[in-house]
Protein backbone atom coordinates (compact mmCIF):
# COMPACT_ATOMS: atom_id res chain seq x y z
CA UNK A 1 0.00 0.00 0.00
CA UNK A 2 1.87 2.90 -0.96
CA UNK A 3 1.80 6.52 1.43
CA UNK A 4 1.84 9.76 0.33
CA UNK A 5 3.40 13.60 1.95
CA UNK A 6 0.41 14.94 0.69
CA UNK A 7 1.21 18.53 2.13
CA UNK A 8 5.04 20.69 3.07
CA UNK A 9 5.10 23.84 4.56
CA UNK A 10 7.83 26.05 5.82
CA UNK A 11 8.66 28.50 8.20
CA UNK A 12 10.79 30.98 9.72
CA UNK A 13 10.86 33.82 12.46
CA UNK A 14 10.50 37.21 11.38
CA UNK A 15 14.27 38.57 12.79
CA UNK A 16 16.90 37.93 10.23
CA UNK A 17 20.71 38.43 9.76
CA UNK A 18 23.12 38.86 6.82
CA UNK A 19 26.01 36.69 7.18
CA UNK A 20 28.64 39.54 7.01
CA UNK A 21 26.77 41.67 9.98
CA UNK A 22 26.98 38.39 11.82
CA UNK A 23 30.49 37.75 11.14
CA UNK A 24 31.60 41.14 12.52
CA UNK A 25 29.34 41.13 15.81
CA UNK A 26 31.05 37.75 16.55
CA UNK A 27 34.64 39.22 15.94
CA UNK A 28 33.90 41.84 17.99
CA UNK A 29 32.63 40.19 20.99
CA UNK A 30 34.11 36.92 21.15
CA UNK A 31 37.69 37.56 20.70
CA UNK A 32 40.61 40.23 20.34
CA UNK A 33 43.22 38.06 18.78
CA UNK A 34 43.87 38.92 15.32
CA UNK A 35 44.53 35.20 14.59
CA UNK A 36 41.29 34.08 15.63
CA UNK A 37 39.64 36.84 14.19
CA UNK A 38 41.27 35.66 10.78
CA UNK A 39 39.46 32.20 11.46
CA UNK A 40 36.18 33.52 12.32
CA UNK A 41 36.22 35.65 8.82
CA UNK A 42 37.68 32.59 6.99
CA UNK A 43 34.43 30.13 8.50
CA UNK A 44 32.17 32.68 7.90
CA UNK A 45 32.69 33.71 4.23
CA UNK A 46 33.48 30.28 2.85
CA UNK A 47 30.25 29.13 4.80
CA UNK A 48 27.69 29.41 1.48
CA UNK A 49 25.52 31.66 3.92
CA UNK A 50 23.93 34.80 2.97
CA UNK A 51 21.42 35.63 5.52
CA UNK A 52 19.56 33.46 8.37
CA UNK A 53 16.76 33.82 10.50
CA UNK A 54 16.91 34.16 14.27
CA UNK A 55 14.36 34.49 17.21
CA UNK A 56 16.83 36.39 19.18
CA UNK A 57 15.47 40.25 18.52
CA UNK A 58 17.98 41.91 20.24
CA UNK A 59 18.56 44.11 17.39
CA UNK A 60 15.41 44.92 16.27
CA UNK A 61 13.27 48.45 17.57
CA UNK A 62 11.04 46.16 19.53
CA UNK A 63 13.00 44.11 21.27
CA UNK A 64 11.25 42.22 23.68
CA UNK A 65 13.55 39.95 25.79
CA UNK A 66 16.72 40.86 24.83
CA UNK A 67 18.96 37.83 25.76
CA UNK A 68 22.39 39.06 24.91
CA UNK A 69 22.74 42.41 24.24
CA UNK A 70 20.87 45.63 26.24
CA UNK A 71 19.58 48.63 24.41
CA UNK A 72 22.80 50.40 23.96
CA UNK A 73 23.95 47.43 22.51
CA UNK A 74 26.43 46.56 25.37
CA UNK A 75 27.19 42.89 25.91
CA UNK A 76 24.57 41.06 28.49
CA UNK A 77 25.97 38.22 31.26
CA UNK A 78 25.81 34.74 29.06
CA UNK A 79 22.44 33.40 29.35
CA UNK A 80 22.02 30.43 31.27
CA UNK A 81 20.84 27.27 29.53
CA UNK A 82 17.54 27.99 31.61
CA UNK A 83 17.02 31.17 30.33
CA UNK A 84 17.73 30.56 26.89
CA UNK A 85 15.14 27.57 27.12
CA UNK A 86 12.45 29.67 28.62
CA UNK A 87 13.00 31.69 24.98
CA UNK A 88 12.52 28.50 23.16
CA UNK A 89 9.33 27.70 24.91
CA UNK A 90 7.90 30.50 24.28
CA UNK A 91 8.96 30.43 20.63
CA UNK A 92 8.74 27.11 19.27
CA UNK A 93 5.17 26.12 20.88
CA UNK A 94 4.06 29.64 18.60
CA UNK A 95 6.13 28.16 15.43
CA UNK A 96 4.69 24.33 15.72
CA UNK A 97 0.91 25.39 16.08
CA UNK A 98 1.47 28.25 13.12
CA UNK A 99 3.03 25.67 10.96
CA UNK A 100 -0.01 22.97 11.96
CA UNK A 101 -2.58 25.43 11.31
CA UNK A 102 -0.74 26.31 7.96
CA UNK A 103 -0.85 22.77 6.70
CA UNK A 104 -4.17 22.20 7.60
CA UNK A 105 -5.69 25.49 5.70
CA UNK A 106 -3.18 24.68 3.16
CA UNK A 107 -3.57 20.88 2.27
CA UNK A 108 -6.77 20.41 0.10
CA UNK A 109 -8.77 17.57 0.92
CA UNK A 110 -7.77 16.93 4.83
CA UNK A 111 -8.97 18.47 7.25
CA UNK A 112 -8.08 18.98 11.16
CA UNK A 113 -10.68 16.38 11.88
CA UNK A 114 -8.92 14.18 9.58
CA UNK A 115 -5.54 13.98 11.56
CA UNK A 116 -5.23 10.96 13.76
CA UNK A 117 -1.36 11.09 14.82
CA UNK A 118 0.88 14.01 15.60
CA UNK A 119 4.66 13.47 15.95
CA UNK A 120 6.46 16.37 16.45
CA UNK A 121 11.17 16.94 16.50
CA UNK A 122 13.05 18.67 17.97
CA UNK A 123 16.79 18.82 19.30
CA UNK A 124 16.88 22.44 20.38
CA UNK A 125 14.90 22.52 23.77
CA UNK A 126 12.35 20.84 26.32
CA UNK A 127 9.05 21.59 27.64
CA UNK A 128 6.14 19.41 29.14
CA UNK A 129 3.35 19.17 27.80
CA UNK A 130 5.14 19.38 24.90
CA UNK A 131 4.64 21.06 21.61
CA UNK A 132 2.77 17.25 20.68
CA UNK A 133 0.37 18.72 23.20
CA UNK A 134 -0.25 21.73 22.09
CA UNK A 135 -0.90 20.82 18.65
CA UNK A 136 -3.80 18.89 19.34
CA UNK A 137 -5.23 21.64 21.27
CA UNK A 138 -5.07 24.04 18.75
CA UNK A 139 -6.51 22.58 16.11
CA UNK A 140 -9.00 21.09 18.47
CA UNK A 141 -8.55 17.44 18.39
CA UNK A 142 -9.52 14.73 20.48
CA UNK A 143 -7.43 13.66 23.59
CA UNK A 144 -7.78 10.20 21.96
CA UNK A 145 -5.01 11.46 19.04
CA UNK A 146 -1.51 9.70 19.30
CA UNK A 147 1.38 11.67 20.12
CA UNK A 148 4.87 11.20 19.61
CA UNK A 149 7.96 13.52 20.55
CA UNK A 150 11.12 12.77 18.83
CA UNK A 151 13.81 14.51 20.78
CA UNK A 152 17.40 15.70 20.75
CA UNK A 153 18.75 13.29 17.41
CA UNK A 154 19.98 16.00 15.34
CA UNK A 155 19.99 17.00 11.48
CA UNK A 156 18.84 13.82 10.37
CA UNK A 157 15.67 13.65 13.25
CA UNK A 158 12.69 14.31 10.04
CA UNK A 159 13.66 10.84 8.86
CA UNK A 160 12.54 9.25 11.66
CA UNK A 161 9.33 11.50 12.16
CA UNK A 162 8.82 10.45 8.46
CA UNK A 163 9.61 6.84 9.60
CA UNK A 164 7.11 6.83 11.90
CA UNK A 165 4.33 8.07 9.60
CA UNK A 166 4.78 5.49 6.82
CA UNK A 167 4.48 3.29 9.82
CA UNK A 168 1.42 4.25 11.35
CA UNK A 169 -0.02 4.87 7.90
CA UNK A 170 0.63 0.84 6.37
CA UNK A 171 -0.85 -0.44 9.48
CA UNK A 172 -3.92 1.71 9.54
CA UNK A 173 -4.80 2.71 5.71
CA UNK A 174 -7.14 5.54 7.56
CA UNK A 175 -4.26 7.73 9.66
CA UNK A 176 -3.77 10.79 8.22
CA UNK A 177 0.16 11.96 10.46
CA UNK A 178 0.90 15.56 10.91
CA UNK A 179 4.91 15.16 11.49
CA UNK A 180 6.01 19.02 12.65
CA UNK A 181 9.79 19.88 12.78
CA UNK A 182 10.92 22.64 14.93
CA UNK A 183 14.43 23.85 15.55
CA UNK A 184 15.69 27.36 17.31
CA UNK A 185 19.02 26.90 17.23
CA UNK A 186 20.72 30.38 17.67
CA UNK A 187 19.35 30.24 20.71
CA UNK A 188 22.87 28.24 22.14
CA UNK A 189 25.05 30.83 20.42
CA UNK A 190 28.05 31.92 22.82
CA UNK A 191 30.74 34.01 21.87
CA UNK A 192 33.92 32.17 22.26
CA UNK A 193 37.30 31.03 20.89
CA UNK A 194 36.25 27.36 20.62
CA UNK A 195 36.35 26.31 16.67
CA UNK A 196 33.52 24.07 17.23
CA UNK A 197 31.53 26.77 18.67
CA UNK A 198 32.41 29.10 15.92
CA UNK A 199 31.45 26.83 13.37
CA UNK A 200 28.28 25.84 14.94
CA UNK A 201 27.20 29.69 15.24
CA UNK A 202 28.30 30.60 12.04
CA UNK A 203 25.90 27.69 10.36
CA UNK A 204 23.05 27.28 12.66
CA UNK A 205 19.76 29.19 12.22
CA UNK A 206 16.29 28.59 13.20
CA UNK A 207 13.17 27.54 11.00
CA UNK A 208 10.24 25.23 11.11
CA UNK A 209 8.74 22.84 8.58
CA UNK A 210 5.39 20.19 8.34
CA UNK A 211 4.28 17.49 5.99
CA UNK A 212 1.11 15.53 6.68
CA UNK A 213 1.22 11.73 5.50
CA UNK A 214 -1.80 9.17 4.41
CA UNK A 215 -2.22 6.95 2.03
CA UNK A 216 -4.69 8.65 0.52
CA UNK A 217 -4.56 8.87 -3.37
CA UNK A 218 -2.84 12.13 -4.16
CA UNK A 219 -5.45 15.39 -5.10
CA UNK A 220 -5.05 17.01 -8.29
CA UNK A 221 -5.66 20.41 -6.88
CA UNK A 222 -2.38 20.14 -4.63
CA UNK A 223 0.04 23.13 -4.26
CA UNK A 224 2.85 21.08 -4.55
CA UNK A 225 2.74 17.36 -5.84
CA UNK A 226 2.58 14.58 -3.91
CA UNK A 227 5.60 12.79 -2.84
CA UNK A 228 5.24 8.39 -2.02
CA UNK A 229 7.55 7.25 0.58
CA UNK A 230 8.94 4.38 -1.15
CA UNK A 231 12.05 3.02 1.20
CA UNK A 232 14.32 4.39 3.88
CA UNK A 233 18.00 3.29 5.03
CA UNK A 234 19.62 4.05 8.33
CA UNK A 235 23.32 3.95 8.95
CA UNK A 236 26.36 4.13 11.24
CA UNK A 237 30.06 5.26 10.28
CA UNK A 238 32.41 3.58 11.81
CA UNK A 239 34.07 6.95 13.08
CA UNK A 240 32.57 10.13 13.60
CA UNK A 241 31.10 9.32 17.04
CA UNK A 242 33.40 12.74 18.35
CA UNK A 243 33.23 14.80 15.67
CA UNK A 244 29.43 15.27 15.41
CA UNK A 245 27.39 15.55 19.04
CA UNK A 246 25.26 17.63 20.83
CA UNK A 247 24.84 18.10 24.64
CA UNK A 248 23.84 20.36 27.28
CA UNK A 249 25.58 22.92 28.97
CA UNK A 250 25.23 25.42 31.65
CA UNK A 251 25.40 28.08 29.26
CA UNK A 252 23.64 26.50 26.32
CA UNK A 253 23.45 23.32 24.47
CA UNK A 254 26.96 22.96 23.05
CA UNK A 255 27.70 21.60 19.43
CA UNK A 256 30.48 20.13 18.80
CA UNK A 257 31.16 20.10 14.46
CA UNK A 258 34.79 19.06 13.53
CA UNK A 259 35.77 20.23 10.26
CA UNK A 260 36.81 16.26 9.87
CA UNK A 261 33.06 15.24 8.99
CA UNK A 262 32.62 16.27 5.40
CA UNK A 263 35.46 13.83 5.29
CA UNK A 264 33.99 11.23 7.38
CA UNK A 265 31.26 11.58 4.76
CA UNK A 266 33.14 11.24 1.59
CA UNK A 267 34.38 8.23 2.72
CA UNK A 268 30.93 6.53 3.82
CA UNK A 269 28.73 8.04 1.36
CA UNK A 270 29.48 5.92 -1.53
CA UNK A 271 28.62 2.55 0.32
CA UNK A 272 25.24 4.00 2.07
CA UNK A 273 23.95 5.05 -1.34
CA UNK A 274 23.95 1.78 -2.49
CA UNK A 275 23.37 -0.26 0.30
CA UNK A 276 19.99 1.41 -0.14
CA UNK A 277 19.55 1.01 -3.63
CA UNK A 278 20.30 -2.51 -3.47
CA UNK A 279 17.77 -2.74 -0.55
CA UNK A 280 15.22 -0.99 -2.93
CA UNK A 281 15.57 -2.39 -6.26
CA UNK A 282 17.02 0.66 -7.67
CA UNK A 283 19.19 1.54 -10.15
CA UNK A 284 21.63 4.77 -9.82
CA UNK A 285 20.20 5.76 -13.06
CA UNK A 286 16.75 5.63 -11.92
CA UNK A 287 17.39 8.36 -9.13
CA UNK A 288 16.48 11.67 -10.62
CA UNK A 289 16.90 14.21 -8.07
CA UNK A 290 19.17 14.59 -5.03
CA UNK A 291 17.77 16.46 -1.46
CA UNK A 292 21.00 16.57 0.62
CA UNK A 293 20.86 17.78 4.01
CA UNK A 294 23.40 21.57 4.12
CA UNK A 295 24.80 20.81 7.15
CA UNK A 296 27.60 23.40 5.64
CA UNK A 297 28.56 24.25 2.54
CA UNK A 298 32.06 22.12 2.73
CA UNK A 299 29.51 18.45 3.15
CA UNK A 300 27.94 19.55 -0.31
CA UNK A 301 30.89 19.95 -1.99
CA UNK A 302 32.39 16.97 -0.61
CA UNK A 303 28.68 15.03 -1.86
CA UNK A 304 29.17 16.52 -5.34
CA UNK A 305 32.52 15.31 -6.02
CA UNK A 306 32.29 11.75 -4.45
CA UNK A 307 28.85 11.18 -6.50
CA UNK A 308 30.27 12.82 -9.57
CA UNK A 309 27.77 15.40 -10.00
CA UNK A 310 27.55 18.35 -12.50
CA UNK A 311 27.65 21.57 -11.08
CA UNK A 312 24.00 22.53 -10.56
CA UNK A 313 22.92 18.69 -9.21
CA UNK A 314 22.47 20.25 -5.58
CA UNK A 315 20.93 23.41 -6.59
CA UNK A 316 17.97 23.36 -4.11
CA UNK A 317 20.29 22.29 -0.95
CA UNK A 318 22.44 25.07 -2.31
CA UNK A 319 19.85 27.39 -2.33
CA UNK A 320 18.30 26.51 1.54
CA UNK A 321 22.07 27.07 3.02
CA UNK A 322 22.47 30.39 1.24
CA UNK A 323 19.01 31.84 2.27
CA UNK A 324 18.10 29.70 5.69
CA UNK A 325 21.61 28.38 6.76
CA UNK A 326 21.65 24.74 8.22
CA UNK A 327 18.26 24.81 10.54
CA UNK A 328 18.98 20.69 12.12
CA UNK A 329 16.06 18.53 11.53
CA UNK A 330 13.47 20.95 9.86
CA UNK A 331 16.41 21.93 6.89
CA UNK A 332 15.76 18.66 4.71
CA UNK A 333 11.97 19.94 4.67
CA UNK A 334 13.11 22.89 3.80
CA UNK A 335 15.22 21.23 0.70
CA UNK A 336 12.18 19.21 -0.81
CA UNK A 337 10.21 22.25 -0.88
CA UNK A 338 12.96 24.13 -2.98
CA UNK A 339 12.93 20.95 -5.05
CA UNK A 340 9.18 20.53 -5.28
CA UNK A 341 8.60 24.41 -6.05
CA UNK A 342 11.09 24.79 -8.45
CA UNK A 343 9.46 23.69 -11.22
CA UNK A 344 12.37 20.83 -12.16
CA UNK A 345 10.37 17.50 -10.77
CA UNK A 346 7.80 15.40 -12.76
CA UNK A 347 5.46 13.28 -11.68
CA UNK A 348 7.43 9.90 -11.71
CA UNK A 349 10.70 11.47 -10.88
CA UNK A 350 12.50 9.53 -8.20
CA UNK A 351 14.13 11.68 -5.83
CA UNK A 352 16.68 10.35 -3.12
CA UNK A 353 17.10 12.38 0.00
CA UNK A 354 19.54 12.39 2.72
CA UNK A 355 20.53 13.53 6.46
CA UNK A 356 23.67 13.60 8.68
CA UNK A 357 23.51 13.47 12.50
CA UNK A 358 25.21 12.56 15.51
CA UNK A 359 26.88 9.74 15.54
CA UNK A 360 27.66 10.06 13.03
CA UNK A 361 24.53 8.54 11.26
CA UNK A 362 23.66 8.95 7.79
CA UNK A 363 19.66 8.77 7.05
CA UNK A 364 18.15 8.13 3.27
CA UNK A 365 14.95 7.54 1.55
CA UNK A 366 13.72 6.89 -1.83
CA UNK A 367 10.40 9.05 -2.33
CA UNK A 368 8.24 9.52 -6.11
CA UNK A 369 6.99 12.22 -7.34
CA UNK A 370 2.95 11.78 -8.17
Amino acid sequence: MPVFLHGLTTAVPDPRYEQDWTCDLVQEHATRRRGVRRIIRSIYRNSGIRKRHSVIDDWSDEVRDPLFFDSDGGLLPTPGTGRRNEVYTREARRLFVDLAQALVRETPGIAASDITHVVTISCTGFFAPGPDYHVVRALGLPGTTQRYHVGFMGCYAAFQGLRMAHAFCRSDPDAVVLVLSVELCTLHLKFTEDTDELIAGAVFADGGAGVLVSAREPRPDARIPALELESFHTELTDEGEEDMAWTIGDQGFRMRLSTYVPEIIRTNLSPVLANLLERSGVERSQVDHLAIHPGGRAILDKVEATLGMAEGGLAASRRVLQEFGNMSSATILFVLDELLRGGQVRSGDRVLAMAFGPGLTIESGLLRVH
